[in-house]
């Protein structure tokens, strides 16, 4: 015998040559495959499949978006025994780089034989800059 078919939800079309009545969305599971559909012409071709309930009503909101309505002309789906559509994972991320771990200052003079160790950092400031391009004051006589 054929499993019989679940009322999960309804979408209701509200604008457009089929407005009316709601929309009834059946569920068959057959062993781990879930399949949900309207049962009425021309929404029958729209089916969501799943291995749960909840990956096929996402499966069947993603498809019913691409039939050609507006989203103005129907509200729902609306999912009646718990179910809430499972929306996919978002993409993974771009893996950010490794932060860079500080060098150690490795002192490479020291590390010659016969060579003192020398601090290569001054104490002393840098002299002043001169405008080279400014004229020259000549002593007046």
């Amino acid at each position: 015998m054929e499993p019989l078919p679940e009322l999960v939800g309804t979408v209701h079309i509200i604008l457009g040559p089929y407005r009316g009545n709601p929309v009834a969305l059946y569920m068959l599971q057959d062993g781990s495959i879930c399949q949900i559909a309207p049962r009425i012409y021309p929404w029958n071709r729209t089916v969501g499949i799943g291995d749960t309930p909840n990956r096929a009503a996402a499966d069947f909101e993603n498809k019913w978006k691409q039939a050609g309505l507006a989203d103005e002309m129907y509200t729902g789906p609306h999912w009646e025994g718990g179910i809430k559509p499972e929306k996919p994972k978002p993409p993974p991320k771009a893996a950010a780089p490794p932060a860079a771990k500080p060098e150690a200052k490795v002192n490479t003079q020291a590390s010659v034989p016969g060579t003192p160790a020398t601090s290569t950092a001054s104490n002393t400031p840098p002299p002043p800059k001169t405008d080279d391009t400014a004229p020259k004051e000549t002593p007046a006589s």
